[in-house]
C-alpha cells in the first residue's frame, strides 16, 4: 500500500533533502501545502489528518506547535531538536541498541537524532554498555561539519561570499560558551553521567562531517586495550547496513595522512575508525551531515515506521 507522508517545512534544508530522497518512491505519496498556506494551522491540520506520517522540518518552537496540532491526527517524525530528550518520544537512532529498530517501528512519535550526536553516541555508547568505559568518564568531542548544517541563512552567507571571504573563514570554531543545544542529547544517549566538552567547527565546504573523541588508555576499565575497543564496536554494528568499523590503526579515509570530511557524502554510511599510540586513542566517525546526519537518518527512521527495510531508497 502507498503511505501518505507530509513534510511540514519542506522548503528548509533538511526538508528539501528528505523530499529528494522520497519523491520518486512508488510506495510513498507526498502531500504538500500551498506556499501561501505554509503557516496556516487549518491547512496544515487538514494535511495531518490525511497523512500516515508527518515529518517536521521546522525550528524547535514551530516543531512543538506542530506536534500539538498533529496530536491524535497522525504519526510524527521530528527532525528538529525539540523532542530529542522529551518524554513520550522515541529516539530515532536505529543503531543505538539491539531493540531500537523495533522501538522506532512501533512508535507514534520519533525524534530524529542530531548530526553531531550520532558520531559521538555511536562511538561511545557501546563502550559504556560493555563496561569498557565508565559512565563517569570525562570526554571531549571535537568535530567539523560543512556549512549546510547551519541551515538556510548560513548556506546563503557562505555561497554569497567571494573566494577571499570564504578563504578567510576557513574553519571557524563556534559554541565557545560550551552550551551547544546537542549536549543533553549526547549525554543521555551515550550513557554518560555528564556531557562531553564539545568543540564544534564549521568548515568552508557545503557538506560532510568528522567527529573525533580522544581517549586516554587509563580511562578504559580493566586494563582495556585498543583491540577491545574495536571488538566492542565491531560487535555492536555487525548487523548494521550503514555503520562500518575499521580494524585498529586502519582508517579507510586517510589520504596522505589527512581525513576528508566529505568522503561519505551522498550516502547514508558512517565510517568509524580507531587510531592511537601507546597512551592515547582517537575515535573518528565520518559521515554526511545532510545524509546520515539528517535527511538520510530521517528516511531510515521513516522506513522503519512504515515497516520497510531500513535501507530502502538510501545509498
Amino acid at each position: 500500500m502507498t503511505a501518505k507522508v507530509f513534510i511540514d517545512g519542506q522548503a528548509g534544508t533538511t526538508g528539501i533533502e528528505i523530499f529528494e530522497r522520497l519523491r520518486q518512491r512508488p510506495d510513498i505519496e507526498l502531500l504538500s501545502v500551498a506556499e501561501a498556506k505554509r503557516k496556516d494551522p487549518s491547512a496544515r491540520a487538514h494535511l495531518f489528518d490525511q497523512a500516515d506520517i508527518a515529518i517536521l522540518c521546522l525550528p524547535d518552537d514551530a516543531a512543538r506547535e506542530a506536534a500539538a496540532l498533529a496530536e491524535g491526527r497522525c504519526r510524527l517524525l521530528d527532525a528538529s531538536t525539540a523532542h530529542r530528550t522529551a518524554d513520550g518520544w522515541t529516539y530515532g537512532l536505529p543503531e543505538l541498541a539491539p531493540s531500537q529498530t523495533d522501538a522506532i517501528a512501533a512508535a507514534d512519535r520519533v525524534s530524529n537524532p542530531g548530526c553531531y550526536p550520532q558520531g559521538f553516541v555511536l562511538c561511545v555508547r557501546p563502550l559504556v554498555d560493555a563496561g569498557l568505559l565508565p559512565p563517569e568518564a570525562n570526554l571531549t568531542l571535537h568535530a567539523i561539519s560543512g556549512y549546510s548544517g547551519g541551515g538556510r541563512k548560513m548556506i546563503e552567507a557562505y555561497e554569497a561570499a567571494d573566494a577571499a571571504q570564504r578563504d578567510q573563514w576557513g574553519a571557524r570554531p563556534y559554541a565557545l560558551n560550551l552550551r551547544h543545544k546537542h549536549l543533553p542529547e549526547m549525554q543521555r544517549y551515550s550513557g554518560l553521567t555528564s556531557p562531553p566538552l564539545f568543540s564544534p567547527t564549521v568548515g568552508a565546504f557545503r557538506k560532510g562531517m568528522v567527529t573525533l573523541v580522544p581517549l586516554f588508555r587509563e580511562q578504559l576499565e580493566g586494563g582495556g586495550q585498543a583491540g577491545d575497543v574495536v571488538d566492542v564496536l565491531t560487535r555492536a554494528y555487525r548487523d548494521s547496513p550503514f555503520v562500518a568499523v575499521s580494524p585498529y590503526g586502519d582508517c579507510r579515509g586517510l589520504e596522505g595522512g589527512f581525513l576528508s570530511p566529505g568522503g561519505c557524502n551522498g550516502t547514508n554510511r558512517m565510517e568509524i575508525s580507531l587510531l592511537g599510540n601507546a597512551r592515547q586513542l582517537l575515535l573518528a566517525a565520518r559521515y554526511d551531515n545532510l545524509g546520515k546526519g539528517a535527511a538520510g537518518a530521517a528516511v531510515q527512521n521513516l522506513n522503519l515506521m512504515l515497516g520497510c527495510e531500513q535501507t530502502r531508497g538510501l545509498a
